[in-house]
């Protein structure tokens, strides 16, 4: 059978890394978390005192930072690496969730994201999840499915996760950093999150995340048999 791009795009918790990491797995692909790639360069931003006005630094800081994945033996799961170090925990802290929407809105940075996730997908047989893969990074993805959810649903979703790493955050925090990123990812400039054409609409509010990949694995499984 033939292998396609799935692109996941959607709003902040709505269980968009988790259903990737989940089809992939079922479909044997590869999986890739663009959004920890934005928070990795927020992270080394943070860390080096980069000015997010200084076009001269970003671009400078850009060519210092080197993002891998490798998979953890003892989950199964893809931790991000910043130069060779692991940050996985790190960059899922809400210092960098307050920060991160606006790193990822400067156009040096988003293109050169797109352009090392465009060289992880080229050969195909990868699960994506982001704000603009559908629409950007792989507009002919055979898959786009564009998530969405509750915003109360999607608080309590992340300070379960945030809990389970030990972080104890109030859910009215957690709620307006959502929305204060989900106007700023839908209002910036360069690849503003927003639903392709082409994209199937998954409100995954009461949606348990089994039904969640279940919903994508049946619909990446019809699109591979129309390309095979």
């Amino acid at each position: 059978m033939k292998k396609i791009v799935v692109a996941i795009d959607g709003y902040s918790a709505c269980g968009k890394s988790s259903t990737a990491k989940g089809v992939a797995a079922a479909l044997g692909y590869a999986y890739i978390d663009t959004g920890a790639m934005y928070r990795a360069v927020t992270l080394y931003f943070q860390q080096n005192y980069i000015k997010l006005t200084n076009n001269s630094e970003i671009s400078h800081a850009l060519d210092n930072i080197d993002i891998s994945f490798v998979v953890n033996p003892k989950t199964s799961l893809n931790e991000a690496f910043l130069n060779g170090l692991n940050v996985e925990d790190e960059i899922r802290k809400m210092y960098i969730s307050q920060k991160v929407s606006q790193v990822s809105s400067i156009k040096e940075v988003r293109e050169a994201m797109v352009s090392q996730q465009q060289k992880m997908g080229r050969k195909k047989g990868v699960v994506m999840d982001g704000r603009d893969i559908g629409t950007v990074v792989f507009p002919d993805a055979k898959l786009k499915v564009f998530m969405s959810a509750d915003i109360y649903v999607r608080g309590r979703r992340r300070q379960q996760e945030l809990l389970e790493k030990g972080q104890l955050v109030d859910l009215e925090e957690i709620m307006d950093n959502l929305k204060n990123r989900d106007y700023l990812d839908a209002t910036r400039k360069e690849s503003p999150l927003k639903q392709a054409e082409d994209a199937v609409l998954l409100d995954t509010t009461f949606l348990t995340l089994e039904e969640q990949i279940e919903e994508v694995v049946q619909l990446a499984l019809g699109k591979i048999i129309e390309a095979s």
